[in-house]
């Protein structure tokens, strides 16, 4: 994962599957290590807190759950830009693919938990704090295979957010994932209930949603469909895609389809150009 520092453009944060964090404050030149001394090395998520620049919340665990993959210890944070570590727990969650902060409190967060890959576990799926850490409440649970792969919070208000949950599972010979279950959810009271907004078929996932940073009604969620015939890369149909909202996930259309998939974990990710928020 990376990070910057809004209107800061030399000072960010680079994270590795594999590779602890680092940070440049002259815009790449040269990168100095930060993570080095905590027991989970993997990190699978890694974010500024909007209303503070030295307030750093990481998730550790690789979030791509391939068959070779680094586990994690939960999640940590920093308020001193990185200089300092505080563990805030969530050490069973495995592998943790994103964190999202409010806007205007730092002490308010939400952790997006995929948990295990190998087998199945309570603890993943949407965790909540807004004590800084001290204590979490877990506010969307499916089950014990179905994890958060994915999730948004809207900056005007946080108290709308939406979480892209996937059943999956890794096995020595292969990988199982979909189902019923795997879809985007969104929350209108800050995770207290939750309502199913897009579901495709049971062969998809939803692995990476947008919101637009001026016009939160405008949404977009990609979806992957992995092809049944193993190691094989073929052209898929609307299982494969990109979905877009227009009335803040209350109905959704396909925009692109016909995208690219594979066997193993065909990937697919969105942004937003920071020159313009039009462009995908």
């Amino acid at each position: 994962d990376i990070d910057g520092v809004p209107g800061d453009p030399s000072t960010f944060y680079v994270s590795g599957a594999d590779g602890g964090i680092f940070k440049t404050t002259n815009g790449g030149v040269s990168f100095n290590p930060i993570f080095e001394n905590q027991r989970a090395y993997s990190i699978g998520a890694l974010t500024i807190a909007p209303s503070d620049k030295n307030i750093l919340w990481v998730g550790t665990g690789e979030g791509d759950p391939r068959n070779s993959v680094g586990y994690g210890w939960g999640v940590y944070k920093s308020i001193d830009g990185g200089i300092s570590w505080k563990h805030l727990g969530l050490k069973n969650t495995e592998r943790i693919k994103r964190i999202v902060v409010d806007p205007k409190d730092p002490n308010v967060a939400c952790v997006c938990a995929l948990g295990k890959e190998w087998g199945p576990n309570k603890e993943r799926g949407v965790f909540k704090t807004i004590d800084g850490g001290k204590t979490w409440e877990k506010i969307l649970y499916i089950d014990e295979n179905t994890g958060c792969a994915d999730i948004a919070m809207e900056t005007n208000n946080p108290r709308i957010m939406y979480a892209g949950m996937w059943t999956f599972r890794r096995k020595p010979w292969r990988f199982d994932d979909g189902g019923k279950n795997t879809a985007l959810y969104r929350t209108m009271d800050g995770g207290q209930t939750w309502k199913k907004t897009l579901f495709v078929n049971d062969n998809t996932g939803v692995i990476d949603l947008i919101i637009h940073p001026e016009n939160p009604d405008l949404l977009w969620a990609a979806t992957w469909e992995r092809s049944r015939e193993a190691w094989n890369f073929v052209e898929s149909g609307a299982g494969s895609a990109v979905y877009h909202s227009k009335d803040g996930g209350n109905n959704w259309e396909l925009a692109s389809d016909g995208l690219p998939t594979g066997a193993t974990l065909g990937r697919i990710g969105l942004s937003i150009s920071a020159d313009n928020p039009d462009r995908i």
